[in-house]
């Protein structure tokens, strides 16, 4: 995988077998090669909602019941839907057999870590904006994310805390061109700290990967890499390359 890839991911159909194969540790690039599926909740909700009592575990229900928005609990409904059948497909198990679990988090030993499975040597992640979701299922440590272009309001607000040097990208465009940019950057970043399992107790201005319309920069041991997402939308997947040291977690403090 090189700094111009960006992936195509397939869209989940429920109630259908999915046909893939679990993920090889190499891919065409030489380097680990995701699947990568998305899904609408305002499209496939209606079909994850009638499977989910059958391939949910009753954490993931009570969590579900637990939304005061209904939108917030069909989201989350149909992603969790979707990463149980990826799994399962995956790994040969039924959607509602695969066991999850949260590994210790590297920043503090907490047991909300990047989440695992103990049914296989998988390595997945998930992330949702709005009602889309994006799931990634490799061979390596991975992480994905999705993000929703945000108000320029927002931008103002939370740029401050990017690296310096995408700091000046965003100021050096026009304000119309800011939203898409912001989301892009940080689609990639959180993508990256997710793979870490470190999430964002490490500083976002840590490291540079760019706002343009590609990754400009792979922290040492991994890619970084976008993803086609629906208008209005950014996607990234960040996948391990190499051994690589996990770099010391900085928690970002808001003056």
């Amino acid at each position: 995988m090189n700094a111009t890839v960006m992936y195509e991911p397939m869209t989940a159909v429920f109630e259908e077998p999915a046909a893939f194969a679990r993920p090889e540790p190499s891919g065409r690039g030489g380097d680990a090669a995701p699947v990568l599926w998305s899904v609408d909740a305002e499209l496939q909700g209606d079909a994850a909602m009638r499977l989910a009592g059958g391939v949910l575990d009753d954490g993931e229900k009570e969590r579900a019941a637990a939304f005061v928005r209904e939108a917030d609990r069909r989201c989350y409904v149909t992603a969790h839907v979707a990463l149980r059948s990826m799994l399962g497909a995956c790994l040969g198990l039924a959607p509602g057999a695969v066991r999850l679990h949260r590994e210790p988090c590297v920043s503090c030993g907490g047991p909300h870590g990047r989440p695992a499975t103990a049914d296989g040597p998988v390595h997945f992640s998930l992330s949702h904006s709005g009602s889309v979701a994006l799931i990634a299922c490799a061979a390596v440590p991975v992480g994905v994310d999705v993000e929703a272009a945000p108000r320029p309001g927002v931008v103002n607000e939370v740029a401050g805390e990017l690296h310096p040097r995408e700091r000046a990208e965003l100021l050096a465009l026009p304000e119309a061109a800011r939203s898409a940019a912001f989301a892009r950057v940080w689609a990639r970043k959180e993508a990256y700290l997710k793979g870490l399992g470190i999430g964002l107790a490490r500083g976002l201005s840590l490291d540079y990967l760019g706002t343009g319309p590609a990754a400009a920069n792979h922290p040492p041991g991994w890619r970084v890499a976008d993803v086609a997402a629906p208008g209005g939308y950014a996607a990234a997947v960040a996948l391990r390359t190499g051994p690589g040291s996990v770099p010391e977690a900085r928690v970002t403090r808001t003056p």
